[in-house]
């Protein structure tokens, strides 16, 4: 087909002072040697001239309207370049035709050069052609109008011969392709099988919140607004066939070739672009929580205050009551009751079932008194960690499909839509920050994240709740360990470790397999039993001075053996200190710091700003290896008398370098030294070895002060605003977009829908890897998954229309699925077997019961419209309704302009349409 393998160049040119733009369109193809051989023939005539008699591309799906009139495969179009130019007078339109066929005789093109007159709409156009001894011109009518004697095949053919002038008798016969296309528009609504999501449902009732975890999906209107039937008859001859003003032979049912295609509803409405597209509007709120719920919602009448801002200089405060009353929980809760009573039942925006239900969703563990295991996910909905579809959120930097902070994303996005709007997620966001400050003060892990420190992978919202949960862990093991008699000590606590520990761990195990793999609970078990909760790291001054601590740089390993060990975990395998012999033990030792991705980010800055000078790079050295010095205080604490070696060979054991050397006995044994980086001057490790005190872990000042980073995270989730929160939360509702589109896309196995997730997925994990990206790639990211939405939608519609799940026999049912796929797919799709095969059957019934349907009126107009029985029978309603669109083309070949001039052939296009009507006609004169 010359149309769909088309390509054009463009240019602008100025003539007599106006604008032209002047375009080539071409067909594509690959040259051959026949066309090579063409070239060398004196009276071959031009390409044009011989696609007259081509039947090929009679009637294309997809083309110019040119290509479509005259059947050409490349001409050249000179049109007004500005679209509101046009050139409308005769005058001008002779001054361009005669310009043109000066240009074609200099220059010998044998293209077809056409000229654009009239107004830009009415697509007008004439041309010319130019060949050996041959001339083409290429004329037009267009009328709104379609006169009563040309409504058919006899008046056209009337035309159509005077036209072409003739001088023989008889005429040769005329060649005629005939195409009628007839429009259903009426679909019948059951046909529709989208239903509405039941809001009522959403709330309650059998459902419950798991409705809360999910999306909507589907078009709320048909997608597929009309069907086109073209029938075609492509090879008939003059004489053969009888169209009148009195009678046709051209029945639909009887035409050779049908071919269908589909009319999309343009932009139909979609639930789930519709969900993440008005989510996304709150992006560009600027409206603070407070100013969305109103200041007052804060303030109590009188002297008496209940912003939660002031709740911790309350504490601070003299006041008769006893100090656990005035804890920052019961201040804050107390707050929270304020406020529901201040605004009152009927003015919150969500209602108490609605919250309710999607607080239990979030928060299932508060259903049992026992809190559910954090990494357990309560719905099985979620696809397996393991699949690539959970770890999206690696791409997407959202938050895995089975968190906290990915339901919350599609609850606020449900409240969005259905509940409150704007208000609605201002609310429940405070109701959530509530929550996270009451899980805090009683120690509740939050459900739905995992274990661990932050995971950067993930957006900074999640980091920021998994944060307060390794604060809400520290401080629960902190407080747990308390309850324990001060008596406690590593050795009843652990009792046999120091034993076991030697069968199973080598001298050359890194302290990292002991520290960083399932250790965090014993670490600070071991060492929780002191009553304070904050220690400084000389705390027990006076202590250390007893024990020679004062005098740790000159005294050295002698004076350090006397100190009582503490802190200790459990023996490092056969190791053995190597100044008296003593077995080497693994101390209890503090877990280094969780980071989120802001955080990391204000160190580096920080260590970056200290510049590259001597003391900056010293301090940025002393920054960095705070853990260092934490770990040595504690190795010394439980190993009196070792040195910094002994320290390296559990910590860094490549950084101690051990050869067979031959004593003086001549016994080979092994001698060990520190590493050349360990020996170069100034050294940090040396330096930090020689400042670090014997200071057991529980008695240093924390690495990570739970409360302080708790509290800091507390006001960064208060201070959020909807807009800050929605963007944070929406790589997770993309994510879920994403997830559900993939979810629907499943059940109906459309290829190209395959593709196209694909390119979202890609393109997203591009725009939303970055931070802050730009709305308008987030806008198209949206109108993307809309797009596949409306594409599944389509898909679904035209299964249903067409009953691909009704039909019994496999084989059909395979023949309608690959139907109703090309639909979706290609511009116009042949039905096999015409009117005669199971799709042909299937659409005939479509125009059937919506003729039917049209023609339901009142028995009192029927009857006057009617008349008598005669009148009744033959206005009975046909089984499709009048043509929308009738379009001829007659083809002959004859000698013009005199009879003995080469017979050359000739061509005229004739569409027919309700307000339309327009000739093509393309006369060929050979020389006299």
């Amino acid at each position: 087909c010359f149309s769909l393998i088309s390509g054009k160049k463009s240019d602008e040119i100025f003539f007599a002072d106006f604008k032209f733009s002047v375009t080539h369109h071409y067909l594509v193809q690959e040259s051959t040697d026949k066309e090579g051989k063409d070239e060398l023939l004196e009276d071959v005539i031009p390409q044009s001239m011989q696609d007259l008699l081509c039947m090929n591309n009679d009637f294309p799906p997809r083309a110019h309207c040119l290509v479509r009139w005259y059947g050409l495969r490349e001409f050249v179009v000179i049109a007004p370049a500005a679209h509101s130019d046009a050139v409308l007078s005769e005058s001008k339109c002779n001054l361009l035709l005669s310009s043109v066929s000066i240009a074609l005789g200099n220059t010998g093109c044998q293209v077809p050069l056409f000229v654009q007159i009239h107004h830009k709409w009415r697509r007008m156009y004439v041309g010319e052609c130019q060949g050996p001894g041959v001339r083409t011109d290429f004329e037009m009518v267009h009328l709104r109008k379609v006169p009563n004697q040309y409504t058919h095949l006899s008046g056209l053919l009337d035309i159509f011969k005077s036209k072409i002038g003739c001088p023989l008798t008889p005429l040769p016969p005329v060649s005629i392709a005939i195409r009628f296309t007839y429009v259903l528009q009426d679909w019948q609504q059951y046909f529709w099988p989208q239903q509405p999501p039941d809001i009522d449902a959403l709330v309650g009732g059998e459902v419950g919140g798991l409705e809360f975890g999910k999306l909507p999906f589907g078009a709320c209107e048909d997608p597929i607004s009309e069907l086109h039937l073209a029938t075609t008859w492509p090879h008939l001859t003059e004489g053969i066939i009888v169209d009148n003003d009195v009678y046709s032979d051209l029945d639909p049912i009887q035409a050779p070739h049908w071919s269908v295609r589909v009319r999309k509803a343009e932009n139909p409405q979609c639930l789930l672009g519709d969900f993440v597209t008005e989510f996304f509007k709150i992006c560009r709120r600027k409206e603070s929580t407070d100013e969305i719920l109103g200041r007052s919602a804060f303030e109590e009448e009188g002297k008496e205050t209940a912003d939660i801002t002031h709740a911790l200089s309350k504490l601070t405060e003299p006041a008769s009551v006893p100090i656990h009353k005035l804890s920052v929980s019961n201040m804050v809760h107390t707050a929270k009751k304020k406020i529901r009573k201040h605004r009152g039942v009927e003015e919150s925006p969500l209602n108490n079932d609605v919250l309710n239900t999607i607080l239990l969703f979030l928060f299932p563990d508060a259903v049992s008194e026992k809190p559910l295991d954090v990494t357990t996910s309560t719905d099985n909905n979620y696809p397996p960690s393991e699949s690539e579809d959970y770890n999206l959120y690696n791409q997407f930097k959202s938050a895995p499909s089975d968190s906290l902070t990915y339901k919350l994303a599609l609850c606020l996005c449900m409240i969005n839509f259905y509940h409150g709007g704007l208000k609605g997620v201002a609310h429940l966001w405070q109701e959530f920050v509530l929550e996270m400050r009451f899980r805090w003060e009683n120690n509740f892990l939050i459900p739905g994240l995992a274990s661990g420190p932050p995971d950067l992978r993930c957006c900074l919202l999640h980091q920021k709740l998994q944060m307060l949960n390794c604060c809400i862990e520290r401080k629960k093991a902190r407080d747990e360990g308390k309850k324990t008699s001060a008596s406690d000590n590593v050795t009843n606590i652990y009792p046999g470790d120091a034993g076991k520990a030697g069968d199973h761990l080598g001298p050359d195990d890194l302290k990292e397999t002991d520290k960083d793999k399932g250790e965090v609970g014993k670490s600070w078990d071991s060492w929780s039993d002191s009553e304070e909760e904050f220690f400084e790291c000389l705390s027990d001054t006076e202590e250390l001075k007893g024990n020679g601590q004062e005098s740790g740089k000159k005294g050295g390993p002698k004076e350090m053996a006397n100190l009582r060990p503490e802190g200790r975990l459990y023996q490092h395998g056969k190791l053995t200190l190597l100044h008296n012999g003593e077995p080497l033990y693994i101390p209890v030792t503090q877990e280094p710091a969780p980071m989120t991705e802001d955080l990391l980010e204000e160190q580096s800055e920080v260590l970056a700003k200290l510049g590259t000078s001597a003391e900056g790079a010293h301090l940025r050295a002393r920054m960095q290896s705070a853990c260092l010095l934490s770990d040595m205080e504690s190795f010394k604490a439980a190993n009196p008398g070792c040195s910094l070696e002994d320290f390296v060979r559990w910590y860094s054991p490549r950084d101690y370098v051990e050869e067979e050397v031959i004593d003086e006995k001549g016994n080979v044994v092994l001698k060990g030294e520190l590493s050349a980086r360990m020996k170069i001057p100034s050294n940090m490790w040396v330096e930090a070895w020689e400042t670090a005190k014997p200071v057991p872990a529980r008695r240093q000042r924390r690495l990570f002060d739970d409360t302080r980073e708790a509290e800091k995270v507390l006001h960064y989730l208060a201070i959020q605003k909807p807009a800050d929160l929605a963007r944070h939360l929406l790589p997770s509702v993309i994510h879920a977009a994403v997830l559900k589109v993939k979810e629907e896309e499943s059940l109906e196995n459309i290829s190209s829908v395959k593709k196209i997730i694909k390119q979202i997925i890609s393109h997203s994990s591009k725009v939303l890897h970055f931070p802050n990206p730009e709305d308008k790639k987030l806008e198209e990211i949206i109108h993307q998954i809309t797009n596949v939405e409306a594409l599944i939608a389509r898909a679904r519609s035209l299964k249903a229309k067409f009953g691909t799940e009704k039909c019994e026999q496999e084989e059909e049912k395979e023949d309608l699925e690959r139907f109703v796929s090309c639909l979706l797919e290609q511009p116009e799709v042949l039905v096999t077997g015409a009117g005669r095969g199971h799709a042909g059957r299937i659409i005939h019934k479509l125009f059937v019961n919506a003729q039917r349907a049209a023609a339901m009126t009142p028995p009192e107009e029927e009857s006057k419209r009617m008349g008598s029985p005669e009148e009744r029978r033959q206005n009975s309603v046909s089984d499709f309704p009048p043509p929308a669109g009738r379009e001829f083309i007659l083809r002959t070949t004859v000698p013009r302009p005199a009879p003995y001039s080469k017979a050359l052939p000739q061509r005229m296009y004739s569409v027919l349409t309700k307000e339309d009507f327009r000739l093509a006609v393309k006369i060929i004169d050979g020389d006299v």
